[in-house]
C-alpha cells in the first residue's frame, strides 16, 4: 500500500474511546489538551442522539475533557443536515429527545403529526407504545422513516439498554418499511462531519471502539482508523471482521503522541 499522508485532523469516538459510563478513560484529557493546542481541526463524535452539542459540552468538562461545542458532533446533527439536503423546510414526526428535535428546529423543520413528510426516530429513555403506534401509522400513511443510528444496544451502569436500531426493528416488522440510518456506519455523518471542520478525508483519521461503527465508517470514508481497546471490541473479535483498521492501539493514551 502507499504511504498515508500526515494526519492533520482527527475523529474520534466520545463513549469507549474518551470516556466510560461517566468517568474520563486515562489519557483522554491529555488527548484533547494537546489536540486543542495543536490546532489542528477535530471532533468528537457520537452516536447518541440524546443530546444537544451544547448539553454534552457541559457533561464532557464536569469530567475535566475541554471539548469546544463546535467540535462536537453527533448522529442528531448528521440526521438534520441530511434532511436539511434531502427537502428544506420539511416537516417530521420525531420520537426522540432535546439533541434531535433542535437540531430539527435548527435546520427550520415544523414537528407535527399531521401529515409529516417523515418520522424521526433517535433515541430516548421514555419509549412509549402511543408514539410508536403513531409512528407505524404515519410511516404506512407515506411519511418516509429515518433513524439517527442503528445501534441496537447502549450502555448504562446498569448494563445494556435498548437502544434506536432495536426500536426500528419494531417498527420495520410493524410496516414492512426500513429506516434511512445517518449515524454511523454510514460515512455521510463522517463527511458531513469532515465538511463541519473543513478537513479532508485523506489526511484525517478516526478513533473508535467498535469494528462495526467506527472503523467501518471511518474506513468508508476514506480515513485512516484506530481500533482502542477499551470499549466493545474485545482483541479476540477483530479476525471476525472482513476489513481491519489501520492500527489496533491499546487506549487513547497511545495516541497522544501521534498529534
Amino acid at each position: 500500500m502507499p504511504d498515508r499522508k500526515p494526519i492533520e485532523s482527527w475523529l474520534t469516538d466520545m463513549d469507549g474511546v474518551l470516556i466510560h459510563e461517566g468517568v474520563p478513560i486515562p489519557g483522554a484529557d491529555a488527548f484533547i489538551k494537546k489536540l486543542r493546542e495543536s490546532g489542528k481541526p477535530f471532533l468528537v463524535l457520537t452516536n447518541n442522539s440524546i443530546y444537544t452539542p451544547r448539553d454534552l459540552h457541559a457533561r464532557l468538562n464536569r469530567m475535566g475533557l475541554e471539548v469546544p461545542i463546535e467540535n462536537i458532533w453527533t448522529s442528531a446533527l448528521a440526521t438534520a443536515q441530511f434532511l436539511d439536503d434531502q427537502r428544506p423546510g420539511g416537516s417530521a414526526y420525531v420520537l426522540g429527545e432535546a439533541g434531535l428535535t433542535t437540531a430539527l428546529h435548527d435546520i427550520g423543520y415544523i414537528l407535527t403529526d399531521h401529515e409529516p413528510d417523515y418520522v424521526v426516530l433517535g433515541e430516548t429513555r421514555t419509549y412509549s407504545f402511543e408514539a410508536m403506534t403513531k409512528a407505524v401509522r404515519l410511516i404506512n400513511d407515506g411519511a418516509r422513516f429515518i433513524c439517527t443510528n442503528p445501534d441496537e444496544t447502549g450502555p448504562s451502569t446498569e448494563g445494556p439498554l435498548p437502544a434506536t436500531g432495536a426500536v426500528a426493528a419494531l417498527i420495520t416488522k410493524a410496516t414492512g418499511k426500513q429506516p434511512y440510518f445517518a449515524g454511523k456506519p454510514n460515512p455521510l455523518m463522517m463527511r458531513t462531519g469532515l465538511n463541519a471542520i473543513g478537513a479532508h478525508s485523506e489526511t484525517s483519521a478516526m478513533i473508535g471502539d467498535r469494528m462495526d461503527t467506527d472503523v467501518l465508517a471511518g474506513m468508508e470514508a476514506g480515513m485512516q482508523t484506530f481500533l482502542v481497546l477499551t470499549g466493545l471490541t474485545r482483541p479476540a473479535q477483530i479476525e471476525n471482521f472482513p476489513y481491519r483498521p489501520s492500527k489496533v492501539v491499546d487506549s487513547i493514551a497511545d495516541l497522544v503522541d501521534r498529534i
